[in-house]
């Protein structure tokens, strides 16, 4: 499924491949590479509620910017939350950025292989091969609680109605 029209980069429109996953519905699974090169699956977070925090590539001043601010909020949002930083960057990039960044409290995942999380979430850039910028909140029943898919991808995400998403999703 092609979708045009729903974000642009400096003012080009993209497409974005892939159906987007509608608010109360279970939240589509996935399938990433963690900075070990170990598959991580939906299931592998069963019981918490989820912060995806969906950047272009870490190594860009706003996906770094995004990817620091949640990491600085992740210990008020306590054990129950994950946030989880999702990339098409390779893990072992990803892996050198959060080691250069301090990022302790998010959990870095690529989606470079096959776009398992882009097109389950419809966040796939056609014509970049990137994902487009993006927070999702899943609660601990697996249910997509809040979604934002920012229109104008060098543009910040609503930092408090995520946080907020996240708290409510407790």
């Amino acid at each position: 499924m092609e979708r045009k029209g729903i974000i642009t980069f400096q003012g080009t429109p993209l497409t974005l491949l892939g159906p987007p996953p509608k608010i109360g519905d279970a939240a589509p699974d996935f399938s990433l590479l963690d900075n070990a090169l170990q598959k991580r699956t939906l299931a592998d977070y069963r019981g918490k509620t989820l912060v995806f925090s969906v950047v272009p590539s870490l190594d860009t001043p706003v996906c770094d910017m995004q990817t620091r601010h949640f990491n600085n909020k992740a210990a008020a949002l306590g054990d129950k939350v994950q946030i989880l930083a999702v990339s098409c960057d390779l893990p072992f990039a990803q892996a050198r950025w959060c080691g250069t960044a301090g990022a302790s409290r998010v959990q870095s995942l690529s989606d470079h292989y096959d776009l398992s999380f882009g097109l389950a979430y419809g966040v796939a850039i056609k014509e970049l091969r990137l994902l487009a910028r993006a927070v999702f909140v899943v609660n601990g029943k697996g249910v997509l609680t809040y979604q934002e898919i920012v229109p104008e991808v060098t543009h910040e995400v609503n930092f408090a109605a995520a946080l907020a998403a996240a708290e409510a999703a407790l």
